[in-house]
């Protein structure tokens, strides 16, 4: 039996009296979509930032595959080595670069060949839909829908084994997130990526989740 992509051991985080996560446990199988409901303030987010490496665990252990990646109080594995792909509920794309250049800064910081790039950065374009003229673009330049697209895209450029979506949806209108959520589950089915998707929509669990789980005061049910 294959180890799982992911190994949430007994992990608490604790912000103050308030917030984060108390005791969980987790595993995520390889190419398994994993959906996280929850209400504002259960742990959804810490979970996805702890996986990351972007928070430490204060108990417990996180495994990716066979490597432990954090215990308490430290990285055993730095974010920017776990192969993950993060779409931020914000974006966060960056404001100073052009579509291609937050492609580009992926691809070169995943170490890859410099005369695979341009071929790599134009295939995820085209997966993620993303039109060929907004790549000169800046992202204040563009569509709340380009925008998630490139987001998705960035994410997935440097062929993540892993990828993490914090409700990247939420500030679309229903149209559009229906679409671009039809969009991520063909995605999902072409590449077999183990993916954890944090959301409050019950329609995004049922469209994108092989699995739903769910956090309540920071505590799995």
């Amino acid at each position: 039996m294959s180890l799982p992509a992911v190994r949430v051991v007994n992990v608490s985080k604790r912000f103050g009296n308030h917030g984060g996560l108390e005791d969980v446990s987790l595993d995520i199988g390889e190419g398994e979509s994993v959906a996280v409901v929850g209400a504002s303030g259960s742990g959804k987010t810490t979970l996805l930032r702890l996986i990351a490496g972007l928070e430490l665990p204060d108990r417990g252990e996180i495994w990716l595959a066979d490597r432990q990646a954090a215990r308490a109080g430290r990285n055993t594995i730095g974010a920017n080595e776990r192969r993950i792909g993060f779409v931020f509920q914000d974006l966060a794309l960056w404001p100073h670069l052009t579509v291609r250049g937050n492609l580009e800064f992926v691809v070169a910081s995943a170490a890859m060949p410099h005369e695979q790039r341009a071929e790599r950065i134009a295939e995820t374009l085209r997966l993620c839909r993303v039109d060929p003229p907004l790549i000169q673009c800046y992202p204040h330049q563009l569509s709340g829908g380009e925008q998630q697209r490139v987001a998705l895209a960035r994410a997935l450029v440097g062929s993540p084994q892993l990828l993490l979506l914090d409700e990247p949806f939420s500030s679309l209108d229903r149209e559009l997130r229906v679409e671009l959520r039809e969009q991520l589950a063909t995605l999902q089915r072409q590449l077999r990526v183990t993916t954890v998707y944090v959301t409050h929509d019950a329609e995004d669990a049922q469209v994108l989740a092989d699995r739903t789980v769910t956090l309540r005061r920071g505590r799995l049910l």
